[in-house]
């Protein structure tokens, strides 16, 4: 997949590959659909990420995670700042959400 120079354009090529969830970080899982349903770390992997460079602004920094479950059948994204603005979370999220190449 050729990554995108903007998060909009990558969330929206995402999009179209299938990934339509969007995921809100919790401390020890992942939320969807208004909250109404929960994707612990057990039952996710991140399929891709792309980070994103805040150019005039450190706080617009973000990291784009493509997230599927096979268990809930869910494919999804969740977007994520990193540093000092980054959400606390479990050792055993960060550990899952690591970025490796």
């Amino acid at each position: 997949m050729k990554q995108y120079t903007t998060l909009v354009e990558t969330i929206n090529l995402l999009r179209k590959e299938g990934y339509v969830e969007d995921f809100n970080l919790q401390q020890s899982c992942l939320e969807c659909r208004s909250g109404e349903f929960k994707v612990f770390t057990d039952e996710f992997k991140v399929d891709k990420f792309f980070r994103f460079e805040g150019e005039s602004n450190p706080s617009d920094a973000a990291i784009l995670y493509a997230i599927s479950s096979d268990i809930h059948q869910l494919k999804g994204v969740l977007v994520n700042g990193y540093g000092i603005y980054s959400e606390p979370i479990t050792d055993e999220m960060l550990q899952k959400l690591e970025m490796r190449k």
